[in-house]
């Protein structure tokens, strides 16, 4: 007798929020029929989802990465974030033996040390303050050659606040008489993670070349410039910071470089570029073959350079629960939200559970998505009520990525279109899952 399944559909609406203030609200503003409906009949709560109540410092914004590993975890779970700015207090961050071999080293053997990552306060895929510890660290190892590769924010950020940031580093620099701002880039460029690898390979060759349009001997004229061509800083073009006319700092051989991003799913395209002997994405005119590349944190499992941090199982996540109780369950999400829905909703487990399916569904190949607010929702939908249909799975957990990934763009009118085919397309889930009996949880992160 075949098992009939009735599923419980836990559906992420990524970027969802609720306020009062209606204000450039595009939720508010957008015609909802469906989420009007369920919000007025049926039960509801509003939760935080940043802060301590996510295992973030306190006061700090949230992010899907957070909201999804403590979704899936059902519990607090302390973020690499966290992790780190705490070793630097205790100051357990200095002793660090990967990052003091490879600095020692670069010391010893009068190489440069290289810190890749987003100059940014944000918190979100990095923070300046582990940039300022990492460069202290350098300073302690007695590094001589040290280099920053700024990647400018704007996103998780004011769109035209890197000129503070970049203020800080200098302060920094001046403090500890050593280092300089030898790049910058937006990024837009150096953190795609949607394979638009075009984007990429600008980042990897002005890092590993020196290969730019723009030139400046100083990081603030160069933002300037930047601003007076249009560009907000997550969009800044690759500009070589040269001092004296003398050619752009490129990643030599035997160098070392960290990259200092502690999430992983915007660190990954520009980490295999480095890293990877076999990689075709672009091609490569040249790959410094370097003594050491070392993550923060952990990428991808099968990334063979070395982790200062390494991620903390989580066990019993959600994900492994169903899979004990010998049931099925299915993970779908367009490309923006794949990793979300998978790895970090497994706890940081690159790994499918047994019984776990997955759907990855592309995402619209555009340069920002209010040129397509709709996104891949519509697609996504039809796989869910597939899979409805099919009897086949006990548990499905989606994430739509409209509100998210358009709101970001600012655009109010392209976000309200947005929240309107999420709409959509829950009516459709809905009415395909009472058909067979199901339950849906409605959630954000």
């Amino acid at each position: 007798m075949q098992l009939v399944h009735k599923p419980t559909i836990l559906i992420i609406l990524d970027g969802w929020g609720h306020t009062d203030n209606t204000d450039y609200n595009a939720i508010y503003s957008a015609h909802k029929p469906n989420w009007d409906q369920i919000w007025d009949q049926y039960p509801h709560t509003l939760i935080s989802a940043s802060g301590l109540d996510v295992g973030l410092p306190a006061s700090q914004m949230g992010n899907s990465e957070v909201g999804h590993m403590n979704i899936g975890a059902g519990r607090v779970v302390d973020q690499e974030f966290t992790r780190i700015t705490r070793a630097i207090k205790d100051g357990t961050f200095y002793e660090n033996k990967i990052l003091n071999d490879a600095f020692i080293f670069a010391a010893k053997n009068n190489k440069a040390v290289h810190l890749l990552g987003l100059l940014s306060a944000g918190g979100v895929h990095s923070h300046e303050d582990h940039i300022f510890a990492l460069m202290e660290l350098a300073n302690r190892c007695k590094v001589k050659k040290l280099y920053l590769h700024a990647f400018l924010d704007g996103r998780d950020t004011s769109p035209k606040s890197a000129i503070e940031s970049i203020h800080k580093v200098q302060i920094k620099i001046k403090e500890l008489n050593v280092g300089r701002i030898a790049t910058l880039i937006g990024r837009y460029y150096a953190m795609d993670r949607n394979k638009h690898w075009d984007r990429t390979k600008f980042a990897y060759d002005l890092i590993s070349q020196g290969k730019s349009d723009y030139r400046s001997n100083d990081p603030f004229i160069a933002i300037d410039m930047a601003y007076a061509r249009g560009e907000s800083d997550e969009f800044i073009s690759p500009t070589a910071i040269t001092q004296g006319g003398k050619p752009p700092v490129i990643v030599e051989d035997d160098d070392v470089v960290i990259f200092a991003n502690y999430r992983a799913d915007r660190a990954r395209q520009l980490a295999r570029s480095f890293t990877k002997p076999t990689f075709v994405a672009f091609e490569r005119e040249r790959m410094p073959k370097l003594s050491a590349f070392i993550s923060l944190t952990s990428y991808k499992a099968e990334y063979e350079f070395p982790v200062a941090f390494p991620s903390v199982s989580l066990p019993n996540v959600f994900g492994k629960y169903i899979s004990g109780l010998g049931l099925k369950q299915l993970r779908i999400a367009e490309t923006e939200k794949y990793a979300h829905v998978t790895f970090f909703f497994n706890g940081g487990d690159e790994s499918a559970f047994d019984g776990e399916d997955r759907v990855l569904v592309p995402s619209p190949h555009v340069r920002t998505y209010d040129l397509a607010p709709e996104m891949s929702a519509e697609k996504i939908t039809d796989h869910i009520v597939k899979s409805i249909n099919s009897r086949k799975y006990d548990s499905i957990i989606c994430n739509f990525a409209n509100a998210d990934m358009v709101g970001h763009t600012g655009n109010f009118k392209a976000t309200i279109t947005a929240i309107e085919a999420i709409d959509k397309c829950l009516g459709k889930i809905i009415e395909s899952t009472r058909k067979v009996g199901g339950e849906i949880l409605i959630t954000a992160d």
